[in-house]
This record gives structure tokens, C-alpha cells and sequence, in this order.
């Protein structure tokens, strides 16, 4: 279950470490920041600072993944959902004063046409795609009950609440608070049944998508960057043993982020 939980006087900030993205922007701010406060190897610290955009926020979660390490993020990059406004004063206060949000990842396990079966993890999602012009046929089950017989469709996600604003939102997906214990299921370009639009689930379900006529409509399963081609099925489940750490400034505005994005049109 996610959990908002509010720093402590215990949470260190002595040993701060700098990373950010290849962009010019995020690495004037690394080296700026770096020269005022010093700058630690990222195994040594106690806090990562990460400068970008989403996908540096990602990429980083996944690097310290059950490492203790908290993140936070200063948005040197476009959309910065889940990035913190880029100040470089008072930064120790700041991270003081932040609220360490655990995020647990999505478990992928994908058997391919093989017979091999292959595990990721994924922070903002686990997608399925159809691989050619036909599109996929899908049946997914729900904690051993089949719920849909067949999906035909251009493919899948499963997103976590922090995958939400990602790709779940633009196929038109539910946003989900940041510490909500719920899974977003959405269609991609849903053919046949039609008027279905998803599901929102409990975070503690296990969804199973079997690929149906996979030999003729191939489909690749991606957990965040990771990608399998022609599997035959997938799947999918939190793993609550498992956590990164996000951390977010008190009034950070996620909040309105989402009722702005959900009000949107």
C-alpha cells in the first residue's frame, strides 16, 4: 500500500548528491548546486538530488530501488510531474522540511513465445503493444478469474499512481493521487468491446494477460524502459517488498496538479 509518510528530524541531509539529465539546463543547474552545497557519490549520500525532467525522476527511482535512499527532484526538464520547482537557495532546509512518499514498483513477469520467462520492474507502468498492423487479442484475468475473455485492441497498461500522468493519461487513463493503494488497467485504442474504458484496481491484485493468436498478432510487453518481444503472457503485480523513496516539498501542489489535469478539456 503506498503510504505518505513526513520526514523526520532523523532523516539525514549532511551528504547530498547531484544528478541530472543530459540537457544543458539540468547540468548547469547539477554543477551549480554542486559548487554551493558540495556533492557526494551517489552511494555515499543521504539524499539523491535528481535535475530534470520525469524521465530523470524515473530513472533515478529505478537506480536506488531499495537502496533507502530518498529523491528529490528539481524540475530542469518540461512536464516535471513529479519533480519539486527548481530553487537553489536554502536547499538543506528544504530537504528538512519534505514529505518521503515510498513508492512501490509494478513485478513484470513475461513468458515469450519460448517458453522463457523474463522479470522487470516498472515504476510507471507495464505496457502491452501489438507488434504489427493486426491488432492484439488479449485475455485478462484478475486474481485467477477471467474478467475479458478477449481484448482486441493496440494493446494495454497497468500503471502505478506515479505512471499515471505518463502514458495511462494520454490513452486517456485515470490520474491517480500519488499515495492512493489503487492500480490504473487501460485499453489502448480498444476495438472490440468497444465502449470499455478500463479499470481501477485494489494495488494488491495480480492481473494476468494471456495473449491469444500470439504466433499471428505478436505483442511486446515493456516494463517502464525494459521491453520483451512476442510474449504470450504477462503478469503483473506490486511488489510491496520492494520501495524508492520520492520525496515532495510540503504544498508541493500534486494535488492541484491532478485536479487541473483532471478538469482539463
Amino acid at each position: 500500500m503506498h503510504q505518505h509518510v513526513e520526514t523526520s528530524p532523523a532523516v539525514k541531509t549532511d551528504r547530498l548528491a547531484f544528478v541530472a539529465s543530459d540537457t544543458e539546463e539540468a547540468v548547469a543547474a547539477r554543477d551549480h548546486l554542486a559548487r554551493r552545497y558540495g556533492s557526494d557519490d551517489p552511494e555515499d549520500a543521504d539524499v539523491i538530488v535528481a535535475l530534470g525532467g520525469d524521465g530523470m525522476m524515473l530513472q533515478t527511482l529505478h537506480r536506488f530501488m531499495g537502496t533507502g535512499k530518498p529523491i528529490y527532484g528539481m524540475n530542469r526538464g518540461s512536464v516535471g510531474f513529479l519533480m519539486n520547482e527548481f530553487k537553489d537557495d536554502e536547499l538543506r532546509a528544504r530537504l528538512r522540511a519534505a514529505d518521503v512518499t515510498p513508492i512501490h514498483p509494478l513485478s513484470m513477469d513475461a513468458v515469450d513465445e519460448n517458453g522463457e520467462t523474463r522479470s522487470a520492474m516498472a515504476i510507471n507502468e507495464v505496457s502491452l503493444l501489438r507488434q504489427t498492423s493486426q491488432a492484439a487479442r488479449l485475455r485478462i484475468s484478475i486474481d485467477g478469474r477471467v474478467r475479458l475473455e478477449e481484448l482486441v485492441c493496440d494493446g494495454i497498461i497497468v500503471a502505478t499512481p506515479a505512471g499515471s500522468t505518463a502514458y495511462n493519461l494520454s490513452a486517456h487513463g485515470p490520474i491517480l493521487p500519488i499515495d492512493s493503494p489503487l492500480l490504473a488497467l487501460t485499453p489502448i485504442s480498444a476495438f472490440r468491446p468497444r465502449r470499455w474504458r478500463g479499470a481501477l484496481l485494489p494495488n494488491h491484485a495480480t492481473v494476468v494477460i494471456d495473449v491469444l493468436d500470439a504466433k499471428k498478432r505478436p505483442v511486446s510487453a515493456s516494463a517502464d524502459h525494459t521491453e520483451i518481444r512476442r510474449v504470450v503472457k504477462v503478469t503483473v503485480r506490486e511488489d510491496s517488498n520492494v520501495e524508492s523513496l520520492i520525496m515532495f516539498d510540503p504544498g508541493h501542489g500534486w494535488d492541484e496538479r491532478i485536479l487541473t489535469e483532471m478538469f482539463r478539456y
